[in-house]
């Protein structure tokens, strides 16, 4: 006796001395869909030699009898639950499974081009997102990449001194670059003074030309102090902090 899901179409065999003659509910182990299901009908002879039987024969539980595999059809299991379903065993059609197989490749394909994507961007535009965000100079720094968290590098500096009506004069210049995409606030900048063991010997601050530069813009400062100190050796272009 051959079953087929009338949901999905899966067929299955099972032995009609199995199947009770009132029918019973079974279900798909493919879909799990459920349905009453007939029993099968007599064959002819039987019902002939039923007629002419004076006393019907006593009616005995068929034997179990293993389930047969087929060309066509998976294997069956051969036992009813109590809640009058009937459990079957199946094997997973080929293509169904291939096109699963194809589905999670093409997942894993997809997530590994978004992890590139975004490790991309975060390259590429880490100035911007270091100029947002300062707290992610420390995850691009253990990479080995520098990036500058105000967004404004100090380029092309120079010093050197001059005499004005006989007294040394320390004339500092360079230029201001915003590196982002767009417009930063300009800080003041903050010259320092060292001697040779870079003891700090003298600073001060200023402020430049423009209060804030657009994407790309540079702009040249210069600053002056007359009589620097005669030790010192080093200068040091940064950024003033705030109070400093």
């Amino acid at each position: 006796m051959i079953l087929t899901c009338p949901e999905c179409a899966t067929r299955y065999q099972i032995d009609p001395a199995q199947f009770p003659q009132e029918g019973r509910k079974v279900r798909c182990a493919k879909c799990s869909h459920v349905w009453f299901q007939a029993a099968p009908a007599p064959e002819p002879e039987a019902e002939i030699l039923r007629e002419h039987t004076e006393e019907p024969a006593a009616q005995t539980e068929p034997e179990p009898v293993a389930p047969q595999r087929t060309a066509y059809a998976p294997a069956v299991a051969s036992h009813y639950e109590e809640t009058e379903s009937y459990a079957v065993e199946y094997e997973k059609p080929a293509r169904r499974r291939s096109l699963r197989g194809l589905g999670l490749a093409f997942g894993w394909i997809f997530l590994a081009l978004m992890v590139l994507a975004a490790g991309w961007v975060a390259v590429r535009f880490r100035q911007d997102i270091a100029t947002l965000w300062p707290q992610s100079s420390s995850f691009y720094a253990a990479f080995g990449l520098h990036v500058n968290t105000r967004g404004i590098e100090i380029s092309d500096k120079n010093a050197r001194f001059e005499t004005e009506n006989g007294q040394s004069v320390l004339l500092i210049s360079g230029d201001l670059v915003n590196i982002t995409s767009h417009e930063l606030t300009v800080p003041p900048i903050r010259v320092s003074l060292s001697d040779d063991d870079r003891h700090e010997l003298y600073h001060w601050s200023f402020a430049s030309a423009v209060p804030t530069l657009g994407p790309g813009k540079r702009v040249t400062f210069q600053t002056r102090l007359p009589s620097p100190p005669l030790a010192a050796r080093h200068i040091e272009l940064r950024f003033a902090e705030p109070g400093n």
